[in-house]
């Protein structure tokens, strides 16, 4: 054998052993997932900058106000003036662009490396959680040839970033992890304030994870399974979670609050007491990242409670968005209405912004540990006795959560009696105000121009 024949049999070697690696490692599933992931954060980082020109939008509705219309997406070019406008949605890239543009100052006595690590350790673990989202159930993904893999295809594959046997306890990881750039940033930053912060969010994340499993757990008994598409056809089977568990809907919905650190749970940041809290010596992008955090928390969240409790992508009375369509069509309507859940649930967490005053810290601290706590260990006990006696069905779980509200309105009322006083605030009138006016008084809360009720560029 000539030494250039051994060469050539040598490349031919090598070269089959890597298109068997290749054709081993990249499988259908894996293309599809890759795909799922890149496509994945694109759609989360475009739900929160919504999220904040939603916020801006309705809060100023809530308000009597009009709030961001004046920027478009014209840039100031005259070819582009069809683009001025839009109801403000430009606002959002101008203000990133603002921020990426000022000057980004480090305090002096700062630990550098954690003060700049904090604000990037607070997004990162939003954007994995979306991982183990079912977007677009499953597809049958049409056969391809690719150089070095050969044919791939052909079968039905899950259209999620992964699909793994413990979906629904990444989750709770993912969420623990979260804690962590807040109170780094907090400590980082040397400032009293800051530090305050971080150990508010800290105590309050630590605290409202507990009831948060619990109520996760009332949802995967009844589901029986931990992955996130089981839990989707079960509830297409029976009906959606929330109607047979509507107490730990709440409980759970709540705990995405508290983690998320929106308000009425927002004493992280509470400007009356702590200035801004964790990110007050924060500015430009790292401060930035803090608030996109926050909405990135709430997306999130407000995704994973479609999942459990909302049925994820399935729409009742329409058969495209069975679980067992594996369309490209249906692929896209489930995805559509997936996120179209998911960002009527931030509208709705938005409200409650503008509508609810923040809840004080040890208000916050004893709602966790002395009744969410303890609703959620009832929760859990009442919900295994319903699996173990097989009463799942809709009608025996809605009479099991009356009966646990009934128990958990007496143990209020029993420890209130106890303590001999109101667990709850009484609100005091402010006379002369919109809510209580001088008699005779007209209250007018609106505007009254026209011009301050267009919601147009003028």
């Amino acid at each position: 054998m000539t030494p250039s024949t051994t060469r050539s049999g040598r490349g031919c070697y090598s070269s089959g052993i890597m298109s068997e690696f290749f054709s081993d490692l990249i499988t259908s599933q894996f293309i599809v997932s890759a795909l799922a992931m890149a496509i994945g954060v694109h759609i989360i980082l475009g739900c929160a900058a919504l999220s904040i020109w939603i916020e801006r939008k309705l809060s100023s509705y809530i308000q009597d106000r009009i709030g961001p219309n004046r920027a478009g997406f014209d840039f100031g070019l005259p070819f582009l003036s069809f683009l001025k406008g839009m109801l403000g949605l430009g606002q959002v890239l101008a203000d990133g662009i603002k921020a990426v543009t000022k000057e980004d100052y480090t305090p002096p006595n700062v630990d550098k490396i954690l003060f700049t690590l904090a604000p990037m350790l607070s997004v990162i673990p939003a954007l994995m959680a979306f991982l183990i989202l079912p977007l677009g159930g499953y597809w049958l993904m049409p056969e391809i040839t690719l150089p070095l893999i050969g044919t791939i295809g052909g079968e039905v594959v899950s259209v999620a970033g992964a699909e793994v046997s413990i979906g629904i306890i990444y989750l709770l990881a993912i969420a623990s992890v979260g804690a962590y750039g807040i109170t780094i940033g907090g400590w980082a930053s040397n400032n009293k304030y800051s530090m305050l912060g971080g150990l508010r969010a800290t105590a309050q994340m630590i605290s409202y994870e507990i009831p948060m499993g619990l109520a996760l757990l009332c949802c995967l008994l009844i589901a029986g399974s931990f992955m996130p598409n089981d839990i989707i056809m079960h509830q297409r089977e029976h009906g959606w979670l929330i109607l047979s568990l509507p107490l730990p809907a709440i409980l759970y919905y709540i705990c995405v609050l508290a983690e998320a650190g929106r308000a009425p749970f927002d004493n992280a940041e509470a400007e009356q007491e702590l200035v801004g809290g964790y990110h007050t010596e924060y500015s430009s992008m790292r401060f930035l990242l803090f608030p996109l955090a926050e909405y990135l928390h709430m997306v999130t969240g407000s995704a994973f409670f479609v999942l459990l409790f909302l049925g994820g992508y399935d729409l009742p009375l329409v058969g495209a968005l069975a679980t067992d369509a594996t369309g490209t069509l249906a692929v896209l309507l489930k995805l559509g209405v997936f996120v179209g859940k998911t960002m009527l649930l931030v509208c709705f967490t938005i409200a409650l912004r503008w509508t609810i005053p923040r809840v004080r810290y040890d208000q916050v601290m004893m709602l966790g540990w002395g009744a969410m706590i303890p609703a959620g260990m009832l929760m859990i006990v009442v919900t295994s006795i319903m699996v173990y006696m097989g009463w799942t069905s809709l009608v025996p779980m809605l009479g099991a959560n009356a009966l646990m509200l009934v128990v958990i309105m007496l143990g209020r009322a029993v420890l209130a009696k106890m303590f001999g006083r109101a667990v709850v605030n009484h609100k005091v009138p402010l006379y002369g105000s919109r809510y209580s006016p001088v008699e005779g008084e007209q209250v007018i809360t609106g505007p009254s121009h026209p011009m301050a009720r267009q919601d147009a560029p003028a």
